[in-house]
């Protein structure tokens, strides 16, 4: 293997290691609030209606990722530790918390941008 190729390798592999694959880029779309019933999210955390916490898809556990309301401005800093939304259209799955701190109760328009682990 060419030390180029061996480059391109140990970059690709550091791009996934960190968490900085598919689903890292900025993202816009609709956030809605979780119904919360207690018991544990993906990561085997407590659900914490109170915490400043989210559900993605594909963004890795512990990602930190800033949302903005796109009509209101407001933004909030919220870390991953769930899988969803599984609704088609939704990019985001807030708790009420995180969603009170952007101003709205139900779905709002926003854009993501992860900002670290």
């Amino acid at each position: 293997m060419s030390t180029r190729h061996g480059m391109l390798l140990a970059a690709i592999t550091a791009a996934l290691w960190l968490g900085l694959g598919e689903g890292s880029a900025e993202q816009s779309g609709i956030a809605a609030v979780y119904s919360y019933r207690g018991g544990r999210t993906s990561s085997g955390e407590h659900s914490d209606p109170r915490g400043l916490t989210a559900a993605h898809r594909s963004l890795p556990f512990g990602t930190k990722v800033l949302v903005t309301h796109r009509r209101n401005g407001r933004n909030v800093v919220v870390r991953i530790n769930d899988r969803g939304p599984f609704t088609r259209g939704r990019i985001i799955d807030l708790t009420p918390a995180a969603a009170s701190q952007l101003g709205f109760s139900g779905l709002a328009p926003v854009s993501l941008s992860p900002i670290g682990r």
